[in-house]
């Protein structure tokens, strides 16, 4: 009901494709710094703990590139990473529409005649739509980085044979999944954040708990639908 109610009625196209760029910025200029650190570490992480497994000479090296860019491609970027971003976007989104509501901020815009659901939530779920593909490729590309970096220093894998486990299995429709987890995740996150902060009531207390179950749900619903998309799309 929420969500139906952002298109009862609009402001000026203009006015949403200004808040939409204001909130993409923010939302990939303020990830970025976690998403490039943490990608890089579950690159490399995967790579060593998939050497570890692997102890039997039967099985090329290569098969190390390959196990760990199909994990990436299908898990560690579009979910895993997401599940973070839903700690940083999500009590974000939550806190700004509660701390409003509680301040009757939210109840100004509509003494004024504006639609506060569409003023709000529409540009942040644009954003999200934009940013969270953005920001797992990035990702992906990262964790693919650290992964040949980490197999190459520790000395599991070399770079090369990394890459030809890379070339040789890979398919263009683990990318397909990795980006329809991204999209459904980036609107789980902000529609139930911006539900949450929507209809916060009390004080400062009560905005603190609804940005806390914003990411809660939030979580729980990408798990949900992790496991939808898998079985879907698998």
């Amino acid at each position: 009901m929420l969500l139906g109610s952002m298109f009862k009625s609009w402001e000026k196209p203009s006015i949403y494709y200004r808040l939409a760029m204001s909130e993409f910025i923010s939302m990939v200029q303020g990830s970025m710094p976690i998403v490039v650190v943490i990608s890089v570490f579950i690159g490399g992480v995967s790579t060593l703990q998939t050497a570890y497994q692997l102890t039997t000479p039967l099985v090329s090296r290569s098969v190390i590139g390959t196990i760990v860019s199909v994990t990436t491609l299908l898990e560690l970027s579009p979910t895993v990473l997401t599940f973070i971003l839903a700690g940083r976007i999500g009590s974000k989104i939550a806190s700004e529409i509660g701390t409003m509501r509680v301040t009757e901020q939210i109840d100004a815009l509509e003494v004024m005649g504006v639609n506060p659901s569409a003023y709000l939530i529409m540009p942040k779920m644009a954003a999200g739509l934009l940013a969270f593909p953005i920001l797992v490729t990035i990702s992906a590309f990262l964790a693919h980085f650290g992964g040949i970096m980490a197999g190459d220093i520790s000395g599991a894998v070399p770079a090369e044979e990394f890459k030809i486990g890379l070339q040789t299995y890979y398919d263009s429709y683990q990318v397909v999944v990795m980006y329809v987890k991204a999209i459904t995740f980036s609107i789980i996150i902000t529609s139930v954040s911006a539900y949450q902060g929507f209809y916060t009531n009390g004080g400062a207390l009560e905005v603190g708990a609804a940005s806390t179950r914003a990411v809660v749900f939030s979580c729980l619903a990408m798990v949900v639908a992790d496991y939808l998309v898998a079985q879907i799309m698998l």
